[in-house]
């Protein structure tokens, strides 16, 4: 059948199923009511034959940068899955919570068949563009689908075959999803029951690894109603502090244990009375334990936190390290790192943007370049009711005054030389039912301000060339350098866009200013020393000349340092040579008396002789009943340190011995 008569029937035969004509595609209600939204939401053409669109290389790896832990995390179960589907023609890619494929395996031979299906690095399957598809469905239902040949919405995807399953973050939110798609198959759905079935597996591994991987500074439970299956493939993995409060549990843990959607310790879950948890994972011993709400029996296995550092984890000489670990997500809302964080602006922040996110409240961040600005807006996002929609980062400083217009509000058919036949879809349209963040909107031109006016005031865009406004509903965040109240009043910015986009204004303070510097330093080489797959540990003379430093690119600035330092090192410590030669030029000298090194460590134990500082950690320990977090902050050190000189010097508590 001719190409175009093809796409002419599908797209009668979508219209027909809409409209009640004809039956509905494979008795799915999933796929009738995505077909409803593309075609009348969306309003998408089924007959159009245009492949999906794809990102540039720039926008592309600044998503992979920012995916970086969840790609570490998938990369070898993709491989493996791609193992399995290979001979019978399919490709596996990973998407990331928008549906941009940020990961693939394909098989070389076929890559120029599955390029031109659409299928490759950068391409977008939000249901907004695409229509019904595997990977839209699953993004906007969260759960697994195939959608087969023309279940497809476009005509273009009629040809292949798509099965999906959604992977969530430890805090239960979508952060990806992962598919498997064959450019032909056989006509019957039935065929693809098992690849469906190794996708969602799959899926599964991935989200237990990458759940492993950001909550390894928790001790973990693994457990299985089978003793056998504890050590080869455990289903439920809960997380818990030194305290035994739960931090984080997988998908099966939270479907099966009740309690476990709200805060809990692990003693209200477990009837663990006659074992101590800890003591089980000290010895990696598989223990038998009742679950107190059903009476049911588990058994579990023990970890303790990875990279927790014993008497020999420096070598000899070495000055002491601030951490190995990586501080684990305890908070299940994105903003949970800001609103622990010690420094009083951050945490006012973020506090105030819980409050307004999802109020329909226009919010305006203030800061530096690299304050961390699309960060803190993106956690805005992931943690109000929208999180599972779009999240659409525009930033208008970096696009030609040219190019603005039609990036922003899109473009009719026609509507210039160059334009696609069908025209383009905007980013504003793109992020309807989410967020759109719109960063340095003080170098917006002033005749695009009057029309983002209209946007925001009408809830409705029009492309450019085009006749008809589309609606949209979308929450709208900016941010800027600039003094936005001072353009004002020198005729550079619009008064009135100034005053609707400052329903909350935020100012991220720049990261010489932060008291909580410290700990920023901490937690970032954490991260990185974490991505470098190796144990390394940052030297805390070089930490305190680091808190003392002014940080002119602030955050970013550095991440990349501390990224740079983890590359080049070659021994189990970070210290002043492993940093860029031109930033190492300018940190300040030794500081380990100063007010920024305090912030580090109040009081150095390490200045006692050895019988005074174990004295003193035990009688800190004593006075606060053997609370770790407690002792520690009397102590003037991190929990981490007072954990190492515990087991320095073989210090142990009363009901232990």
């Amino acid at each position: 059948m001719p190409y175009a008569l093809a796409s002419t029937r599908h797209a009668e035969r979508v219209r027909g199923a809409i409209e009640g004509r004809i039956p509905a595609p494979s008795d799915s209600s999933r796929l009738v009511s995505s077909w409803q939204r593309s075609f009348e939401r969306y309003q998408l053409d089924p007959g159009s034959v245009i492949g999906p669109r794809v990102l540039g290389a720039g926008e592309l790896r600044e998503i992979r940068d920012r995916e970086e832990s969840f790609l570490r995390a998938s990369g070898q179960c993709l491989s493996r899955l791609h193992d399995m589907v290979r001979e019978a023609d399919y490709c596996v890619m990973l998407t990331d919570a928008h549906g941009v494929t940020i990961d693939y395996r394909i098989d070389r031979e076929r890559r120029h068949d599955f390029k031109h299906a659409g299928l490759h690095m950068g391409s977008c399957w939000s249901e907004s563009e695409e229509g019904t598809c595997g990977i839209a469905t699953v993004l906007t239902d969260l759960a697994p689908i195939t959608v087969h040949k023309t279940d497809h919405f476009r005509a273009a995807f009629t040809t292949l075959t798509c099965s999906a399953a959604p992977i969530f973050a430890p805090g239960g939110e979508l952060i990806g999803v992962l598919d498997a798609s064959a450019v032909q198959s056989p006509d019957n759905r039935e065929s693809q029951r098992i690849v469906n079935q190794l996708v969602r597996q799959s899926a599964t591994l991935i989200e237990d690894g990458y759940f492993l991987h950001r909550t390894a500074a928790c001790w973990m439970l693994f457990g299985h109603q089978n003793r056998n299956y504890v050590e080869a493939q455990p289903e439920w993995l809960i997380a818990f502090d030194e305290s035994g409060n739960v931090v984080a549990a997988n998908r099966r843990a939270r479907e099966c244990v009740p309690g476990l959607d709200g805060p809990r310790h692990i003693d209200e879950l477990f009837d663990s009375s006659h074992v101590q948890l800890r003591d089980v994972g000290r010895i990696e011993a598989i223990a038998a334990l009742r679950l107190r709400a059903t009476g049911a029996m588990l058994y579990a296995r023990i970890r303790a936190p990875l990279g927790r550092s014993g008497p020999a984890s420096a070598p000899r000489g070495t000055a002491a390290p601030v951490s190995h670990a990586y501080a684990p997500e305890t908070d299940r809302s994105a903003l949970g790192p800001f609103l622990r964080s010690t420094d009083a602006r951050v945490a006012g922040n973020a506090r105030v943007a819980q409050r307004v996110a999802g109020k329909r409240l226009p919010i305006l961040l203030l800061g530096e370049t690299g304050a961390g600005k699309e960060v803190f807006a993106r956690a805005i996002h992931e943690s109000g009711a929208r999180r599972n929609r779009p999240f659409v980062a525009v930033n208008c400083g970096a696009l030609p005054e040219s190019l603005i217009e039609s990036e922003l509000f899109g473009y009719a058919p026609g509507a210039f030389t160059g334009a696609r036949r069908h025209g383009a879809r905007g980013k504003i349209a793109m992020a309807d039912g989410g967020t759109l963040f719109l960063d340095e909107i003080g170098d917006m031109p002033l005749a695009l301000q009057t029309r983002l006016l209209r946007v925001l005031a009408e809830g409705e865009v029009l492309p450019l060339g085009g006749e008809t406004p589309v609606r949209v509903n979308l929450d709208v965040i900016c941010a800027t350098h600039r003094d936005l109240a001072q353009m004002s009043a020198a005729g550079t910015f619009r008064d009135d866009l100034y005053y609707r986009l400052s329903g909350a204004v935020l100012a991220l303070p720049p990261l010489r200013e932060r008291h909580d510097i410290a700990m920023l330093i901490e937690t970032v080489f954490a991260e990185e020393a974490q991505a470098a797959g190796r144990p390394l540990a940052l030297d805390r003379a070089l930490a305190a000349r680091l808190a003392a430093f002014d940080w002119p690119g602030n955050l970013r600035q550095l991440r990349n340092a501390m990224r740079y330092a983890c590359a080049v090192c070659d021994a189990a410590l970070v210290d002043a040579r492993h940093l860029s030669a031109d930033l190492a030029a300018r940190l300040p000298e030794d500081t380990l008396d100063s007010p920024a090194s305090a912030a580090l460590s109040a009081f150095s134990l390490t200045a006692l002789p050895p019988a005074d500082e174990r004295e003193r950690i035990a009688a800190a320990l004593t006075a606060h009943r053997w609370h770790p977090n407690d002792a520690a902050r009397a102590l003037g050190i991190s929990r981490a340190t007072l954990y190492r000189r515990i087991a320095k010097y073989g210090i142990v508590a009363p009901h232990r011995r």
